[in-house]
């Protein structure tokens, strides 16, 4: 039986997203984001307010995490290298048990989780600040 055409479509969007992602590694781990002539937009909350956001250290702590340097990886952002895989758990076991993946009380915490980050790590004297480097 030969493939039909919506199969064919979902392969080729596959494909296409894994080749966007994988540019995009490529991209952050051949270049360096902690310098500050990495090309890449600049945050638009950072711009706005000032604040890091809950993402801000997102591309360093991906550098850090594609050559191995699960410290600084920490520095820059860590509440994403810590949520992000205990999100993804967490859709996997929702998922596998059938019921919805994200209600309204995984948003609310997501939602606080983000904002008490934000908060926090915006306060005078806190340590993990994302890495820049001078020149």
């Amino acid at each position: 039986m030969a493939p039909n055409r919506t199969t064919n479509k979902r392969l080729a969007g596959a494909l296409g997203a894994g080749a966007v992602v994988v540019g995009g590694l490529a991209y952050v781990g051949i270049g360096n984001p902690h310098s500050p002539s990495f090309i890449f937009p600049p945050c638009p909350f950072q711009a706005l307010t000032g604040w890091n956001c809950p993402a801000c250290g997102g591309l360093r702590m991906t550098h850090d995490l594609l050559h191995g340097d699960l410290a600084a990886a920490f520095v820059d952002n860590a509440f994403l290298l810590i949520g992000l895989p205990l999100l993804l758990t967490w859709v996997l076991v929702r998922n596998k048990g059938g019921r919805p993946v994200l209600n309204t009380s995984a948003f609310v915490v997501i939602i606080a989780a983000a904002v008490t980050w934000t908060v926090v790590r915006n306060l005078p004297g806190f340590p993990l600040v994302p890495t820049v480097l001078d020149g």
